[in-house]
């Protein structure tokens, strides 16, 4: 879980976060969720590979606010060879309330931009991921 506290500029004139941020927030979940893999999108990138977003649910439940100390979560559902999804949940820190959560879909591209299998290292690293995150909860 990351944590992070919406800056100003986040906000709309209402002072709730702007609907867009939720999009950072996902891909900020996304690359810890790699990092705690020791593994980063750079190096999955130099693989010659990379994950573009082809499709995005997002369901806002609660506003957040500038300031507010909110943790980012992501879980990866089983990969197929050539798409992952990742799903989140950005959480008030505070009272544990989802506030958004959603879902990206993504295709495994070479740098051609055609869709390419997933090595199987890379494939193996995602699986202990799975399995680490539900170690977590």
């Amino acid at each position: 879980v990351a944590t992070v506290r919406p800056l100003y500029a986040d906000t709309d004139q209402m002072g709730v976060i702007n609907h867009a941020v939720a999009l950072r927030w996902f891909e900020r979940a996304r690359a810890e969720w790699l990092r705690r893999l020791d593994y980063t999108y750079r190096e999955f990138e130099e693989s010659g590979l990379m994950l573009p977003v082809y499709e995005v649910q997002i369901r806002y439940h609660k506003p957040a606010y500038y300031d507010q100390l909110l943790g980012l979560e992501a879980r990866l559902s089983l990969p197929g060879a050539v798409r992952v999804v990742f799903d989140y949940r950005v959480v008030d820190q505070k009272s544990g309330a989802a506030l958004i959560e959603g879902t990206t879909r993504h295709a495994v591209v070479g740098r051609d931009g055609r869709p390419r299998r997933m090595t199987q290292e890379i494939r193996t690293l995602l699986e202990r991921g799975i399995v680490q995150q539900g170690q977590q909860g």
